[in-house]
C-alpha cells in the first residue's frame, strides 16, 4: 500500500481493474457509517457481507446485525448475512485465549472473517474486497489491511483494497452519522475476551488518520 493521501474521487479510490462495486466486510452499523456514505457519495456500489462469528453472546451478535441490516435497507444496499459460527472463531483461535488487543488473536480473527468474505467475493462475481474493521482507532489498521491482502492472496480474481476510511475526516463523520441515525453502540469489539479487557487498550492517536474527535467505543446510552 502506498503512501498516498486518498481523495474523494471515485477513479482515484478503486484501482483493480477500474471495479466500480466491491464487497464490503462490515463489522457493525456504527464502523460502517462513513464507508457506505463515502462509497455512495463516489458512485460505488457496494455489497455488504456481514460475517462475524468472533462476537459474543449471539443476542448482541444479533443486535448487530439488525442495526446494520436496516441502514442498508434505508440505503438501498445490498446486504448479505454469513454464518454465525463461533465454535469456527474459537478453534481458529485456540491457544491465543491469554493474547492482548491488537495481538495475535485479533490478527487471526481478522484472517478468518476476511477469507470468508473473499471466497463471497469470488462467488458473487465481485472482484474488489473492502471492510470497515479498520475505521475504529481501537484498531492496528495494518493488522487488518495484512490479513486482507493474504486472504485475497487466496482467492483467484479477488483483490484486497486496503482503503483508510480514518482519513479525509472519516473518523469524525464516522461518529456523527452514528449519532444522527441513532445506531447501537456497543461499548467491546465483539469477542468474549475483548469484553473483559475492553478498558486496557489505548486508542490509537491522530498518525492513523485524525482519529481525536471522541473515544473509542461508545456506550448507546451516551448518544
Amino acid at each position: 500500500m502506498s503512501g498516498r493521501r486518498q481523495t474523494s474521487k471515485a477513479d482515484d479510490l478503486i484501482e483493480p481493474g477500474g471495479a466500480r462495486e466491491l464487497l464490503l466486510l462490515a463489522c457493525c452499523a456504527p464502523c460502517s457509517g462513513e464507508p457506505l456514505r463515502a462509497l455512495g457519495h463516489e458512485g460505488l456500489r457496494a455489497v455488504v457481507y456481514f460475517y462475524n462469528p468472533n462476537i459474543h453472546p449471539r443476542e448482541q451478535y444479533e443486535r448487530r446485525r439488525d442495526c446494520i441490516r436496516d441502514h442498508c435497507r434505508r440505503l438501498g444496499v445490498e446486504f448479505v448475512e454469513g454464518p454465525y459460527d463461533p465454535e469456527r472463531w474459537f478453534t481458529r483461535t485456540a491457544g491465543m485465549e491469554a493474547e492482548p488487543q491488537r495481538g495475535r488473536r485479533c490478527a487471526e480473527c481478522f484472517r478468518l472473517r476476511l477469507e470468508r468474505a473473499a471466497e463471497f467475493a469470488r462467488h458473487k462475481g465481485l472482484t474488489v474486497l473492502a471492510c470497515t474493521l479498520g475505521i475504529s482507532r481501537w484498531k492496528d489498521l495494518a493488522q487488518v489491511d495484512a490479513a486482507g491482502q493474504a486472504a485475497a492472496a487466496g482467492v483467484a480474481g479477488v483483490q484486497y483494497w486496503p482503503r483508510n476510511w480514518r482519513k479525509d475526516g472519516g473518523s469524525r463523520r464516522m461518529y456523527e452519522i452514528a449519532r444522527a441515525e441513532f445506531f447501537y453502540m456497543q461499548d467491546y469489539c465483539g469477542c468474549v475476551f475483548s469484553k473483559a479487557d475492553r478498558r486496557d487498550v489505548p486508542a490509537v492517536g491522530e498518525e492513523d488518520g485524525e482519529g481525536g474527535s471522541g473515544g473509542g467505543w461508545i456506550h448507546v446510552e451516551s448518544l
